[in-house]
């Protein structure tokens, strides 16, 4: 792919995305490290996270300050060290405009925005933006460029996405301006254009320069598919500018956000017609993101004229290696993204530093890179053959240990296995089909069907145990359960409980699991009452998976109450304590109550071996019931050391 004189060695890249790996504000080897990664797995190119143009675009959330000299540094690392591998660099200039979070000193800032029009997501009401603040903004954009040339960056992008400010300009249900900026269509382009202008007299006119647009916002008052594609054909007019990067959604918007970092209920692909579109009507070349987590998709995009680039961000995260391993035929052997969202955008959002549940060594390239071999090797016993089984038995055979994985059942996977049993989850099942290769590439000895006694190791004599039992449903006391019918998920989920027609769902762990059994039972035509204890439903999961299949519930006419504790039933009634308030409620003809209150450790086998006295490392849900990234991490980690 040749852009401006510049060739990407394939179509793959890392779009622009927060790692939370700064140092005050700087890149720090950390992040680096992160980038270099994907840069010697054979991406073509990675795209470093929104750095603001302007002190009027930073909130509490960190980030680069590219209109600051001291980012230079940085850059000019990061931008080297990925070069070197042959992967070119571009770095992403923006201001969120409205779309803005509290202050580093907790307070809320003042945002603002082309006119005073609020959004719904952070409930922000802006300050119109004055022609000066403007003029100092597009200025910031010409700094910023400057200082990526000398840092030896490859490109620019302009974020006009997601509804962050050159985005709201764009849109004519929040720009109200009926000045020079506003009103008619070629005043609110007026911006991108002084923009572009502004980044060529700062960087010059060999660096690339592209520009990212939400081909569709998919949200009250967003941006339209068919006024995005005007608003394309008018960018890709100007000479200035490059290529356009093409993705979904916004921020101003619980429903727009969820298509930010669209999780695994959106079809794999599903921006691409999109894409596709405006390609149809621009002579330069289209970039497309948007749940590309395998080369296959990929493919079919640029085949079928969606794109000329793909970005493959988070596939990236969940296999580093991805690129150079399609390169080499080598499919199989590719940890293909989910999109749980758990420990990327998960992470993100909760200010912690990127990873992956399937891969936990990604944003831990400096603590976990290549494996140290082991010395001595040693004989090891890995027991439970779920996700947390068989990382430890992979990377430990992968260090040159004698590893045996026993597992009970007839499979491998755990408590995935259920999992994946939930509607709109069956690609969660990819867990279990990643690490099962990566067991089998390292050379593990497998023992299926094979529960472990102490007389088993006590024969065996490892020098090692990892106990991996895992965990099972909890189910704890309930006033009335001789009487009334009191089913497990778990029992829902493999076909043993008759539910009946009403039901009320008692979830006290407010996750993927209420969630899910509410829709499996409302889309079998069951009447559902989804009774959680916390806030909403879904409370303890990333918000973008959550929001969307709230929505879906919603649609599907399931009730949720929130607040609620079950406290017992019996054969017509659920008896529940509101958390806040203590006052009972009931909940009337119900045929079944139907459990989500977590999960108990399994610790049998732990307590026979109270007076082994050998080398024993207790991980996942055997040793607290958690999730699984904990689960896989905790399986990197023993197995590291062991």
């Amino acid at each position: 792919m040749d852009i401006r004189g510049l060739t990407l060695r394939n179509r793959i890249f890392s779009t622009g995305h927060m790692a939370v790996m700064l140092d005050d504000g700087k890149i720090s080897d950390t992040m680096v490290a992160y980038h270099v990664a994907k840069a010697k797995g054979g991406a073509a190119l990675t795209i470093l996270e929104a750095a603001r143009v302007h002190p009027t675009g930073e909130s509490g959330r960190p980030a680069i300050r590219a209109y600051d000299p001291a980012c230079i540094p940085g850059y000019a690392k990061l931008a080297r060290a990925c070069q070197s591998q042959g992967c070119k660099v571009f770095a992403q200039l923006s201001h969120p405009g409205r779309e803005m979070g509290l202050a580093s000193d907790g307070t809320h800032p003042v945002a603002f925005a082309p006119s005073a029009v609020p959004n719904e997501r952070f409930h922000v009401m802006p300050r119109a933006l004055s022609v000066a603040l403007i003029e100092e903004i597009v200025a910031g954009f010409q700094t910023s460029a400057a200082n990526m040339r000398t840092a030896g960056l490859d490109g620019i992008e302009i974020v006009a996405s997601h509804g962050y400010l050159l985005g709201q300009f764009l849109n004519p249900r929040v720009n109200l301006r009926t000045d020079a900026y506003g009103g008619s269509f070629n005043s609110r382009l007026r911006i991108i254009h002084e923009v572009i202008a502004a980044i060529r007299r700062g960087a010059g006119d060999d660096m690339i320069l592209g520009i990212r647009l939400s081909g569709e916002e998919k949200d009250h008052d967003g941006i339209e598919a068919d006024e995005m594609l005007e608003v394309a054909q008018a960018i890709a007019r100007n000479d200035g500018l490059d290529y356009l990067n093409v993705t979904a959604g916004t921020s101003a918007g619980l429903a727009g956000s969820t298509h930010i970092v669209p999780s695994m209920r959106l079809k794999a692909g599903y921006t691409t017609p999109l894409s596709a579109s405006i390609r149809s009507v621009v002579d330069k070349p289209v970039f497309v993101a948007g749940r590309i987590n395998q080369p296959q998709i990929a493919e079919q995009a640029l085949v079928n004229g969606a794109a000329d680039m793909c970005g493959m961000t988070r596939a990236l995260i969940s296999d580093p290696d991805m690129p150079r391993t399609a390169k080499a035929g080598r499919l199989d052997d590719i940890r293909a993204c989910v999109a749980c969202n758990q420990a990327c955008i998960g992470h993100m959002l909760n200010a912690v530093s990127i990873s992956c549940i399937q891969h936990p060594e990604t944003g831990r390239e400096l603590t976990y890179g290549p494996r140290t071999p082991a010395d001595p090797p040693r004989k090891l016993m890995v027991v439970g053959g779920g996700p947390a089984g068989m990382k430890a038995a992979a990377v430990a055979a992968e260090r040159g240990h004698q590893v045996t994985l026993y597992e009970a059942s007839d499979r491998l996977g755990g408590q995935v296995n259920l999992a994946q049993l939930l509607p709109g989850r069956a690609e969660f099942g990819g867990v279990t089909t990643n690490l099962t290769r990566e067991v089998e590439r390292a050379g593990v000895t497998l023992r299926l069907n094979t529960p472990v006694t102490r007389a088993l190791i006590d024969a065996e004599a490892p020098d090692a145990i990892v106990l991996a039992t895992g965990g099972t449903h909890r189910t704890p006391e309930i006033e009335g359960a001789d009487e009334a019918h009191i089913v497990s998920a778990w029992d829902v989920l493999q076909g043993r409980a008759n539910v009946g027609a009403r039901a009320v769902i008692a979830d006290w762990r407010c996750d993927w699991v209420g969630l899910g059994i509410a829709e499996r039972l409302a889309r079998d035509g069951c009447h559902v009452r989804l009774a959680v204890n916390g806030m909403v439903a879904g409370q303890t999961i990333q918000q973008y998976a959550r929001d969307t299949w709230l929505g879906d519930l919603h649609r599907l006419g399931v009730q949720i109450i929130p607040h609620m504790r079950l406290f017992g039933a019996d054969t017509q009634d659920a008896y529940f304590q509101h958390t806040l308030s203590g006052e009972p409620v009931i909940l009337n003809d119900v045929d079944t109550v139907v459990t989500a209150l977590g999960t108990q450790s399994v610790t049998e086998l732990e307590m026979e071996l109270c007076d082994w006295g050998g080398d024993c490392h207790i991980i996942g849900d055997a040793l607290a019931p958690r999730t699984v990234e904990e689960a896989i991490f905790e399986g990197l980690k023993v197995a590291s050391v062991v």
